[in-house]
């Protein structure tokens, strides 16, 4: 079984529950495998990048395997604004986050209800220095566990929302991001873009941001924002203090 997300937002949880922990969220146009089916929940893997979860299986439409695989072969094409709208015949509007996927719009046999859309589109791979311009789009975006949207978004979801809508390819958690990419022994050789991950007391990756010019970061602790970086971690500009503890500076792309 297959589906693709045909809401704005859907909570991926870690349990068949609806008081269960979200662990992830799936934007519209997202596609998935399913499974596990339930009378009210579905376990599916994000083909996007393999994340699993369970879904409410009244939030989304049930899509053929033949449309999974054209919809994996195809170009993505991505909502490049903060909030846009989907539009329908009847002239219902659905709006969609920044990141949203469009690809399947072109697709009648999946677009059934002849949905449109007219904003702002972003596909293909961009330069590395656009990334930092992207992530300034998430700037004072709240912090939210499992969020991917700037009305909620956490560490690695904004990392990889930024390189999703730039052309490139992260997977979900801060953790997993760590195990790919090439190893810097020190901040002067990393570039904008690059990423710098942090870890606890006992050695686990737990945190992740995007290097700036000049020793400076962006990322999401409370809001996305931007702090000062050095060789011991984060230095929070507010509080005066080290929030995050240094472990790797990786260079993705």
């Amino acid at each position: 079984m297959f589906g693709i997300c045909n809401l704005a937002i859907i909570p991926l949880r870690a349990e068949p529950n609806d008081r269960s922990e979200i662990v992830s969220q799936v934007l519209f146009g997202e596609h998935f495998l399913v499974l596990q089916s339930e009378k009210q929940w579905a376990k599916v893997r994000l083909q996007y990048d393999d994340y699993e979860g369970w879904i409410d299986v009244k939030q989304y439409q049930p899509i053929q395997e033949d449309q999974y695989n054209q919809l994996s072969e195809d170009a993505i094409i991505l909502n490049s604004d903060l909030v846009e709208y989907i539009t329908s015949p009847t002239n219902l509007l659905l709006p969609i986050p920044l990141g949203a996927s469009l690809s399947f719009l072109n697709h009648g046999e999946i677009n059934t209800l002849g949905l449109t859309f007219e904003g702002m589109r972003i596909s293909g791979i961009k330069p590395k220095a656009n990334l930092i311009n992207t992530a300034f789009m998430y700037l004072n975006a709240p912090y939210l566990w499992g969020g991917k949207t700037p009305f909620g978004i956490d560490c690695s979801g904004f990392t990889q929302m930024v390189y999703k809508l730039n052309g490139y390819a992260l997977k979900r958690d801060a953790s997993q991001q760590a195990m790919d990419g090439e190893a810097l022994s020190f901040i002067e050789e990393s570039e904008p873009g690059d990423l710098a991950f942090f870890d606890n007391e006992e050695g686990k990756i737990i945190h992740v941001g995007i290097i700036m010019d000049n020793n400076y970061i962006i990322h999401s602790s409370g809001k996305v924002r931007i702090d000062r970086l050095d060789h011991l971690g984060i230095y929070n500009v507010d509080t005066n203090r080290h929030t995050h503890r240094l472990r790797v500076i990786k260079k993705m792309i």
